[in-house]
């Protein structure tokens, strides 16, 4: 279980969609296991395969350590409330930078296991915020998208500072 590097902001791979994952086992277990061991490190909540430069719809999500992590491969969004709330946002792309991002409040996704199994589910609250995200950017859409110029300009502006400084 390797920590992977991790791919920087603005890395083209980074708006790349990535290509559905068609096999499944133990190849599949380990980049998974990867991928959780990899943001834990960061530190983050979420973390796709793009971000470590594997173009494959696989993402993890730990919200906390009472619930553990959740693998969700090929998601995708099937229904979202017209409802919509603001979160603060970031990434392990581009740490140190966060902003705020609207985005519908409920969700329904489409997903696999890790054993090829198919599940749909609700989500809500935090979950829903997350999944939206990570779905985001299994799409190449790049979390930054979701701001207006303004926003994306200072936080691109800001991470660029960070990067230089340290």
């Amino acid at each position: 279980m390797p920590i992977r590097s991790i791919l920087r902001f603005p890395d083209a791979r980074l708006s790349m969609p990535a290509a559905p994952v068609e096999r499944f086992g133990p190849d599949l277990a380990a980049l998974a296991s990867d991928l959780l061991e990899t943001m834990r490190a960061a530190p983050g909540i979420g973390i796709t395969a793009p971000h470590i430069g594997v173009l494959q719809r696989l993402t993890v999500i730990e919200l906390d350590s009472v619930s553990g992590p959740k693998i969700y491969v090929n998601p995708e969004i099937t229904w979202s409330s017209d409802d919509t709330v603001s979160n603060t946002e970031g990434s392990v792309s581009m740490p140190g930078i966060t902003e705020d991002v609207v985005r519908p409040r409920l969700v329904r996704v489409r997903y696999q296991m890790l054993s090829g199994d198919v599940v749909e589910t609700e989500a809500d609250g935090f979950l829903s915020i997350c999944l939206q995200h990570e779905i985001d950017q299994l799409d190449g859409i790049f979390w930054l998208q979701r701001l207006s110029r303004l926003k994306r300009e200072r936080a691109t502006k800001r991470f660029a500072k960070l990067a230089r400084s340290g």
